[in-house]
């Protein structure tokens, strides 16, 4: 694991014990164009501390996308990685145009269910050791 500079490298936290995040991230990995995205679990003192520096003091129901010293939630955070990953990926980011009210209602929905239907872990997962320098301690 590394240490990490957000003004260099756009932070992803992930709800580490959702099967569904575990998978979206090793996608991210595999499609991050430039390997310029760093990750970290949303139960990881990193998270909390980097949230708190936010003065984000709850634990967010999303994933989490910090660039370039803003915040980004929900379908905003996940259509910004997008613009991350090869193409044809990153097309999603046109989606961006449509109003977040409609993105984020289908965001919450499949964040309501992602347990219901891909499972939890017990524990947040531990990376690779081919993957372990895009995550941060």
């Amino acid at each position: 694991m590394v240490e990490v500079d957000t003004i260099q490298h756009p932070i992803i936290l992930f709800d580490g014990i959702c099967n569904y995040c575990n998978n979206a991230v090793n996608f991210s990995i595999k499609w991050n164009k430039n390997k310029n995205l760093r990750f970290a679990t949303l139960q990881s003192e990193f998270a909390k501390e980097t949230l708190a520096k936010y003065n984000i003091h709850s634990n967010p129901d999303s994933i989490v996308l910090i660039e370039n010293e803003t915040v980004y939630f929900f379908s905003t955070a996940v259509l910004k990685i997008a613009k991350h990953l090869a193409f044809p990926i990153s097309l999603l980011s046109v989606f961006l145009i449509v109003p977040p009210f409609f993105r984020n209602a289908v965001y919450k929905w499949i964040a309501k269910n992602r347990y219901h239907w891909f499972g939890k872990r017990e524990t947040c997962m531990i990376p690779h050791s081919e993957t372990k320098k895009f995550f941060v301690s």
